[in-house]
């Protein structure tokens, strides 16, 4: 059974009211607005706050001659609770500026945060990272690159980036994929990705 087309569009949501609560590092207003109903007409007022991120993106670093894949570590105050701590093993990943393509922001976070140039990107996937009440969306990629020797500390001193650079075999990921030290969405669905797609990349670049 084919999926369901999209009942409705933007067109079909007003904004009665729109009011910014803070506006820091991070954005974050409190709208109003009516939609329309599945069974017709139109809802009555409703008031959201939203959390404004934008356009962001997520970079998984593969070697797929050396079957060898990169991850950055840092801290998150967001995982302050977590089991594992806030330090959190993520793919690179940054924000999209003004007038940045997602391809150029791939580039120029993969060599902030590891001093490293791919050789190639291939797109993965985008996805809403918590669209019940953030508008940030993720644009996911694999980086191909040469891992070997690879590692150390990187990141920007003037934004107070402090981003160590692992390479592990890629075996060894994978056996770890489910414990819980990968505890966000675009590591995760990059990983699983790789999963799917390793035999392909090493094929194509005549690895292991």
């Amino acid at each position: 059974m084919p999926l369901p087309k999209e009942p409705y569009s933007t067109d079909d949501v007003e904004i009665l009211d729109s009011e910014p609560l803070f506006r820091s590092f991070f954005k974050a207003d409190k709208v109003t607005l009516r939609h329309r109903l599945y069974q017709g007409g139109w809802s009555a007022p409703i008031t959201r706050e939203i959390f404004i991120r934008g356009e962001a993106v997520g970079v998984l670093l593969y070697d797929p001659v050396n079957d060898l894949i990169g991850l950055v570590e840092q801290f998150r105050i967001g995982a302050l609770q977590d089991a594992h701590g806030p330090w959190c093993m993520e793919v690179v990943a940054g924000m999209v500026e003004a007038n940045e393509s997602l391809e150029e922001v791939a580039w120029r976070e993969v060599e902030e945060e590891t001093d490293l140039k791919p050789d190639a990107l291939e797109y993965i996937c985008e996805y809403m990272a918590s669209p019940g009440g953030c508008d940030e969306r993720l644009h996911v990629y694999c980086a191909r690159l040469n891992l070997q020797g690879a590692g150390g500390v990187h990141g920007l001193v003037a934004e107070g980036e402090d981003i160590k650079l692992h390479v592990m075999a890629a075996a060894e990921v994978f056996a770890e994929l489910y414990s819980g030290r990968f505890n966000n969405a675009a590591t995760m669905i990059a990983l699983q990705w790789l999963q799917l797609n390793r035999p392909r990349l090493q094929q194509q670049a005549g690895g292991a």
